[in-house]
This record gives C-alpha cells, sequence and structure tokens, in this order.
C-alpha cells in the first residue's frame, strides 16, 4: 500500500506528544498504519513570514493534512495579526483548503474546539485518538 502522503497540524506547545505517537505507529510494522510526515520539523525562527514559509511548502507537498484538535487549537496565538489568523492550526488548515488537500480532524476530547477553519471544509473526523478511528477517517477522506 502507498503511503499517504499527510501533513499533521497541531499546536506544538501542548500537543506534540501525540504527534510523535503517529510516529511510532508509522514505525511500528505491527500496525496497519502508512503515512509519510510532511510536518515540518521544529522551525527554529521567530520570524512568522520564515514560519509561514516552511508551513506552506510542507503543506503543499501532501494530499492530506491531519488535524489534532487539542484543549487550546482554537486560541488566539499571540502573532494572530501578523498569522492572518486565529492561530497556527486555522493557518495551516486554510492553506491545506487551498491546496486541495483532504482533511481530517481528531479530537483529543470531544469537547475541545474545533479550529474555525476546519468548521464546515468536509472533514472526515476521528473522535478519539486512536489507531482504528484515525485510519477510518483518513479511509474517509480519500473516498
Amino acid at each position: 500500500m502507498a503511503k499517504k502522503k499527510v501533513f499533521v497540524s497541531f499546536d506544538y506547545e501542548n500537543d506534540k506528544h501525540y504527534k510523535f505517537l503517529l510516529e511510532a505507529w508509522d514505525a511500528n510494522p505491527k500496525f496497519d498504519f502508512f503515512f509519510s510526515d510532511l510536518s515540518s520539523a521544529e522551525i527554529k525562527s521567530n520570524s512568522v513570514a520564515v514560519v509561514k514559509q516552511a508551513l506552506s511548502a510542507k503543506i503543499n507537498q501532501a494530499t492530506y493534512t491531519l488535524v489534532i484538535v487539542g484543549k487550546e487549537a482554537n486560541k488566539r496565538h499571540p502573532d494572530y495579526a501578523e498569522i492572518g489568523y486565529k492561530n497556527w492550526l486555522n493557518y495551516e488548515v486554510a492553506k491545506s483548503k487551498d491546496h486541495k488537500n483532504r482533511l481530517v480532524g481528531v479530537k483529543i476530547d470531544r469537547t475541545y474546539d474545533s479550529p474555525e477553519e476546519l468548521l464546515g471544509a468536509g472533514a472526515s473526523w476521528a473522535f478519539s485518538f486512536t489507531q482504528e478511528a484515525i485510519i477510518k477517517a483518513l479511509e474517509d477522506a480519500a473516498s
């Protein structure tokens, strides 16, 4: 099976361990989980323009964007005016929509607010952070 080209959108400060879990599932041959993570490695810059450029390049290499929806997923970022969106997750979803990536939302907890850009965007959803739910949401997004 060809690996899906997936950009993983997540709140680095609060939810990076979920992204690391996705990477572990992908590396474990006992799991039927295939994706090429095209997320940017930690971008070592305080420049919003540099971060935007790096994120946009990775989003444009992907055909899927998997958005990890944690507790702070819709919180206003201090640089929101310069970002042009409420936060980086909303920026990443907007750029993913522009690139026509298939969208998958993964809620860590059903009660967490989704990024505004993801609402009404035709995303497939996983309402728990389990391998089964995420694989199903990725498959649903493909069809």
